[in-house]
């Protein structure tokens, strides 16, 4: 072996003749991240009368390491949307700068139509949504996706609340009340009991809908190991886009457990 440190654990040239590269020009196929090492947990979005309410907390796991603690996954779009990333923290700060791009060509080619029409003249959320799924399908077709479930808060064309999803197979959809991660089992069933159809969102008002979602991230702090109890919350409503980043469930966190028989030290 060659154990000069330029070239350390190499076999030496002089012996055994020039290291033969050429496997690594193939032709085989490209190598992708198939295997998200951080990761951030549930997003849940639920309709009301006014708009749509998105939130998500900002624990970013390394594994199964609770390792970074202020990470904001809601971002928002042009003030008008909101996007909520679940999954591979990498791919969504690759979408974030992509959308960040995207919001720029926005403002300067549509400023003059943003001006004559007002808010309708910006890209809403509908058609935000179906960018991000034609994104999505094509990395998916390309062997390459972007290891994202990705909810888009925001308002239509009409001017109606607008709640959709888009995964990392390109699979799209919308409905008044969504979940990433645990949520879809966890979440959901809490907010379908005040939002199973429109009918029902149309009937919810804003502090009844923050109740509900609020619900929601304290049953996903005590249930989902992946989750924490310092979260983000993000109201969209035909006046803009509320946002908050370091809103906290409890004060006592698990204060409850020493009631519980048997916890501790505690005499049964």
């Amino acid at each position: 072996m060659d154990h000069r440190p330029q070239a350390w654990g190499r076999p030496r040239d002089d012996v055994y003749g020039a290291y033969d590269y050429s496997y690594l020009q193939s032709g085989g196929p490209k190598q992708m991240t198939q295997s998200p090492v951080v990761t951030g947990t549930s997003v849940i979005g639920i309709k009301f009368k006014d708009g749509v309410i998105l939130a998500a907390d900002n624990l970013a796991s390394y594994g199964s390491l609770a390792r970074f603690t202020d990470v904001k996954r809601l971002r928002v779009f042009l003030g008008t949307s909101v996007v909520g990333f679940g999954g591979d923290v990498s791919d969504m700060q690759y979408l974030d700068r992509h959308l960040n791009e995207l919001a720029i060509d926005e403002s300067y080619e549509g400023g003059g139509a943003q001006e004559e029409h007002g808010e309708k003249g910006k890209l809403n959320a509908a058609n935000l949504h179906t960018y991000l799924h034609k994104l999505m399908y094509r990395r998916r077709n390309d062997f390459d996706p972007l290891w994202n479930q990705v909810l888009v808060a925001g308002l239509d064309a009409a001017g109606k609340p607008h709640l959709s999803s888009v995964d990392l197979r390109g699979t799209a959809f919308t409905s008044p009340s969504l979940a990433t991660g645990f949520g879809a089992a966890l979440a959901q069933p809490i907010m379908r009991k005040y939002a199973a159809t429109e009918e029902d969102a149309a009937r919810l008002t804003r502090d009844q809908a923050v109740k509900v979602v609020q619900d929601c991230m304290k049953v996903l702090y005590y249930r989902d190991a992946r989750s924490l109890d310092k979260y983000s919350i993000a109201v969209v409503t035909k006046d803009g886009v509320e946002l908050k980043e370091d809103e906290q469930l409890e004060k006592q966190s698990w204060a409850f457990a020493e009631q519980i028989r048997g916890y501790g030290t505690q005499t049964v």
